[in-house]
């Protein structure tokens, strides 16, 4: 007895330190914690969550050549105008009755899907059009999670629709929403003109796609309860490393040769998969996610988004449609043989409703940004810094 008392007691330690959570003997430890170390732990996310967000997704923009300064900046400010805007959005609806803590969290997945859907259009938007970009989208964003997850308007019952992760909410919502942002805004000028990258941007791209490769086990795991976060944890990594060998594979098989931009983009698909399952799949069928999510993703950029050009006559900047769109909506239809009792009629209605409303309110918002105007010159820093 004394002994169990004393290894409880040096898990709680850990866990302060950041140490993973323990089991002993299959007994979940996480009964013997405090409210307070919980709210640790979460902050501990919320932190890596943050890190992802500013030098992850930052630095990933940061591919296109004469557009680094505004790549930052942008995602600066995206992230600086997403918190606030649900934050006060939350509290006004909820009344605070969330933890504040666990609303940072929400509010910094917004702040994700806001950069996914930016990273559509980046390069095209004045710097403050971002801004409007930002104040715009998270009230979209907001209603959606309401009707998909909260039970909102009735059309799903509350908790029926399986997406802890935010394969759906989160990274469907987020790449369909600059879609129908760059459909209505995409000039016929931008769509002649190439993105180009070199060594140094592509580096430093790859940089932030390693940003968010370590902590995406901490997005995923967030909310989940403490005796499920060791699960989701491995069976993230272990996503992500299928579909970052499957990139690797398939880039080479279709191109002959790497290409950096898929290794820096699809290698993450598997993170973005597996959200929806996270918590419940096996160990196994995590890979199986990975990997099919890498596959479909690199056979995305190397194929799909050229003839997705042509067709949309749209510029999808950064590829979110394959990073995030194809890979988040299969990861929401994964959920449908892998969860016991998921009533699959509320999931599909919930992966439906999500693609409507990112586009439609996608198309509305790519409507209102040209009231502040035009950038002068697409992909370059020139027109907006100094020294550039």
């Amino acid at each position: 007895m004394e002994f169990r008392r004393s290894i409880k007691v040096l898990t709680i330690l850990l866990l302060i330190m950041g140490f993973p959570l323990l089991t002993i003997a299959g007994e979940s430890l996480t009964s013997a914690l405090p409210s307070g170390i919980a709210d640790d732990q979460r902050y501990n996310r919320a932190i890596h969550i943050m890190a992802m967000l500013l030098i992850g997704f930052g630095f990933l923009m940061v591919f296109v050549r004469k557009y680094g300064r505004s790549a930052l900046t942008a995602t600066f400010l995206l992230v600086s105008i997403s918190l606030p805007v649900y934050l006060l959005g939350n509290v006004l609806r909820l009344g605070g009755e969330t933890p504040e803590i666990e609303r940072l969290i929400l509010a910094e997945f917004a702040a994700a899907s806001l950069l996914i859907a930016a990273g559509a259009v980046l390069g095209r938007l004045k710097m403050q059009q971002y801004v409007l970009l930002g104040l715009l989208f998270v009230p979209f964003y907001m209603i959606n999670e309401w009707i998909v997850l909260q039970g909102g308007l009735g059309l799903i019952k509350a908790g029926s629709v399986v997406d802890t992760g935010g394969s759906i909410v989160i990274h469907a919502f987020g790449a369909i929403f600059g879609l129908g942002v760059a459909l209505t805004m995409t000039t016929k000028q931008e769509f002649e003109k190439t993105i180009e990258s070199d060594s140094t941007s592509d580096r430093y791209s790859m940089l932030g796609s390693m940003m968010l490769w370590i902590f995406w086990p901490s997005f995923c795991a967030a909310l989940v309860p403490p005796d499920k976060m060791p699960h989701t944890v491995v069976n993230v990594i272990l996503a992500l490393c299928g579909s970052t060998l499957t990139t690797y594979l398939v880039s080479v098989s279709i191109r002959k040769k790497i290409s950096i931009a898929d290794i820096a983009n699809a290698a993450l698909a598997g993170g973005v998969a597996i959200g929806a399952t996270c918590a419940d799949a096996s160990h196994t069928v995590a890979v199986f996610i990975g990997v099919m999510a890498g596959g479909l993703s690199t056979f995305g950029f190397a194929v799909i988004q050229s003839r997705q050009q042509k067709w949309m006559k749209l510029i999808d900047t950064c590829g979110v449609t394959n990073l995030h769109g194809l890979p988040g909506l299969m990861g929401g239809l994964a959920a449908l043989p892998i969860i016991k009792g998921l009533r699959m009629e509320s999931q599909l209605l919930g992966i439906v409703i999500t693609i409507a409303m990112a586009f439609l309110t996608g198309l509305i918002t790519g409507k209102i940004l040209p009231i502040l105007g035009r950038k002068l010159e697409a992909y370059d820093d020139a027109d907006e810094f100094l020294d550039a």
